[in-house]
């Protein structure tokens, strides 16, 4: 199992949907949050992409120098983008971070910012466009050769890569998407299907899709996850941590997120609407066991969390792992003190893939806990079953 994290470049705080208890991101910050996944073990990081977002890559590049272990998911966005100069930034990055790179494929859903950016095409047209920049890109970086395309968006003459990606044939391909066009796409060109926190028998039916199509092609495909979290100790403190994290988010507030969300047209973020069910209470939020909409009455994206006590998210964890998911994409609120509650609560129950060797720094204790007495107390590691 690998479990990424999720770096907020479009901000973070105490409460959704207001800025109380808002926090200010910046670079330090974020080298904050991406110390936090490295230090704990996370396999990487997710790295958000659009208008309201820092940019991506350039965020990225800049924590490369602050990090030693952990992964990076940018994004690429066909149509705002050649596939030729996305290959050269793949390949620079992927070399320069030492094979740490992973790609997020995303075609866009808000049809207000794609306009913006200067996209007027419609939904399947985008995926059309994806499809045909997925082609030129991977064969780029697959080989040296001279690359020449036609297809009905792009037109590709004499187009070459000279350094090459460090990861071959090229990064990892991660890719989400819940209509048709997005699945045939999947299905082509992708390592990773995504998808958002829908309740477990809904997302098997969907990797049972995205199999049957993969197959026609003679390809395989792997599965994740992309969830907010809040794990506590107890089932009535994560609870009643959902209900605080909602709790500034007034009625008009949360009206004008509906309508922005409803412009969208994301057949995953039309899914992640009509889970909501009206109304604020956990009866009307949890909408599958320990599965909560919370999130998405003012956020676009993921919309769901897992929220329980520790046995109750590592059981919802298993049901998803049960199903096919073997990668989850977490995030809670504020990023930085959850990334450490979720290591520290969950991780030693999973078996986890970690993106390198873990070497303590020289001259770092080894002994974890209090010191009563100057005697460490031993523990023993749930994770290794060795003695501390």
């Amino acid at each position: 199992m690998k479990i990424l994290w999720f770096l907020p470049t479009h901000g973070d705080g105490r409460y959704l949907g207001t800025a109380t208890g808002g926090r200010t991101i910046d670079f330090d910050y974020l080298r904050q949050v991406a110390g936090a996944v490295d230090h704990l073990g996370y396999y990487g990081a997710l790295l958000p992409t659009g208008r309201s977002c820092e940019d991506a890559w350039v965020t990225a590049s800049a924590l490369i120098g602050a990090t030693r272990r952990m992964k990076f998911l940018v994004a690429l966005r066909p149509g705002l983008i050649s596939p030729t100069l996305a290959a050269r930034m793949t390949a620079t990055f992927d070399r320069f971070a030492n094979g740490r790179l992973m790609i997020n494929v995303v075609t866009g859903g808000d049809p207000v910012e794609l306009a913006g950016d200067g996209v007027f095409h419609e939904h399947d047209q985008r995926y059309e466009i994806t499809d045909e920049f997925l082609e030129v890109w991977r064969r780029l970086l697959a080989d040296s050769n001279v690359v020449d395309f036609a297809g009905r968006h792009l037109r590709i003459a004499g187009g070459r890569l000279i350094f090459q990606a460090l990861q071959k044939p090229y990064p990892p391909l991660y890719f989400g998407g819940s209509s048709p066009a997005a699945i045939e796409v999947a299905a082509k060109h992708v390592d990773y299907y995504l998808t958002w926190g829908e309740p477990p028998k809904a997302v098997e039916t969907k990797i049972a899709a995205a199999r049957a199509a993969v197959e026609k092609q003679g390809r395989k495909l792997r599965f994740g996850i992309r969830l907010h979290i809040i794990v506590r100790e107890t089932e009535e403190e994560a609870w009643a941590e959902a209900d605080r994290l909602i709790g500034a988010a007034d009625e008009k507030t949360i009206a004008a997120a509906q309508a922005t969300l409803a412009r969208h047209d994301s057949a995953g973020q039309k899914l992640m609407q009509q889970l909501q069910r009206g109304g604020r209470t956990r009866a009307d939020l949890e909408i599958s066991p320990n599965l909560w909409t919370g999130v998405g009455l003012v956020r676009a994206g993921a919309g769901t969390a897992l929220v329980g006590g520790v046995e109750s998210v590592l059981q919802r964890i298993r049901e998803y792992e049960q199903v096919g998911i073997e990668t989850f994409i977490l995030s809670g609120y504020p990023h930085l003190e959850e990334a450490y509650r979720v290591a520290e609560l969950l991780f030693p129950h999973l078996a986890l893939e970690k993106p390198g060797d873990n070497p303590s720094p020289a001259g770092q204790s080894q002994f974890a806990g209090e010191l009563i007495g100057h005697d460490i107390i031993p523990t023993l590691s749930k994770a290794t079953g060795t003695t501390k």
